[in-house]
């Protein structure tokens, strides 16, 4: 479904010096990479998170392969297409969500924002209308339908971003920081959402967030890359099995208020001795075994 390599942008910043008059009449600039020889491949129907530090181009990324952001040298292919000559086919099988930018009409009607998204991708309305009403209908928003869209909050506005990407049936989607505005039902409903679709609509799912409820919730694989390098390729199950070493086992013994925390190797014989000797020896109202948090595993690589 997507295949890039050798990902290179390059861009320019100004160096400041303390000649003022000179930065201003005659300023000089150095080049900076953003993005520099990157290569992976995503087959359809996969769910990939990708993760980089801040500032280290994953919003770039997802520009570049998209053509919105022209990039400098690479090789990309999309559904067996050059994005920079097939960019409207591309458009047609694909779909984006950017937590910092609207694609909606800002003083117009949300209803009016969908129609002319619907004249643009050509779908039926019957179509149109189904996928519509059942998305509103999950995010609770149909009685928004006809306000304009500078009088919807932050939140309700980035569900009707996520409804809009996926009224024409997208292939794949490309979702950068998608949950940033939404409140902790409606990110339980997109969660639900998108893997829906990846399952019945078998939908690609191409993420990047800071938001680690997401990368858990929505992906089954994950790339990590610092300092334009690939660190890790492989299944996010995998990558918790491999590098989180410790498990807690954190309980609530009865006519105690607090729980109480032991941590352990991550080892499942040893993991059944302690549940054992827990139940043993106190009595145990209730239990949770958790794995180390996403988070700290995945700071493991920047270090």
């Amino acid at each position: 479904m997507l295949e890039v390599k050798n990902v290179k942008k390059d861009f320019k910043r100004r160096i400041k010096t303390w000649k003022w008059v000179k930065d201003l009449f005659a300023p000089k600039h150095e080049k900076f990479h953003a993005l520099k020889g990157i290569s992976f491949n995503i087959q359809q129907w996969e769910k990939v998170a990708f993760i980089w530090p801040n500032g280290a181009g994953k919003s770039t990324t997802i520009k570049a392969i998209l053509w919105i952001l022209h990039y400098d040298n690479w090789k990309i292919r999309i559904f067996d297409k050059d994005p920079m000559i097939e960019r409207e086919e591309i458009a047609k099988q694909t779909a984006s969500v950017f937590g910092q930018r609207s694609q909606l009409l800002y003083h117009l009607p949300l209803i009016d924002s969908f129609n002319f998204f619907r004249i643009m991708y050509d779908i039926p309305q019957d179509k149109f209308n189904e996928r519509l009403n059942k998305f509103s209908e999950k995010f609770w928003l149909k009685e928004f339908l006809d306000q304009p869209v500078r009088k919807l909050s932050l939140g309700q506005r980035m569900k009707w971003e996520i409804v809009a990407s996926l009224l024409h049936e997208p292939k794949a989607i490309f979702l950068d920081e998608p949950t940033v505005w939404l409140d902790i039902i409606a990110k339980k409903v997109l969660y639900e959402i998108l893997n829906e679709i990846n399952k019945k609509e078998n939908v690609t799912i191409f993420l990047t967030s800071h938001d680690l409820n997401d990368i858990e919730n929505l992906c089954d694989r994950a790339i990590i890359i610092n300092k334009w390098e690939i660190l890790y390729d492989w299944q996010l199950e995998d990558l918790m099995a491999t590098h989180a070493n410790k498990k807690f086992i954190r309980y609530k013994a009865k006519d105690t208020l607090q729980r109480e925390e032991i941590v352990i190797e991550n080892d499942p014989q040893v993991v059944q001795k302690t549940l054992k000797f827990l139940f043993e020896n106190k009595e145990v109202e209730d239990v949770k075994v958790e794995n180390v948090p996403l988070e700290d595993v995945i700071e493991e690589f920047y270090h």
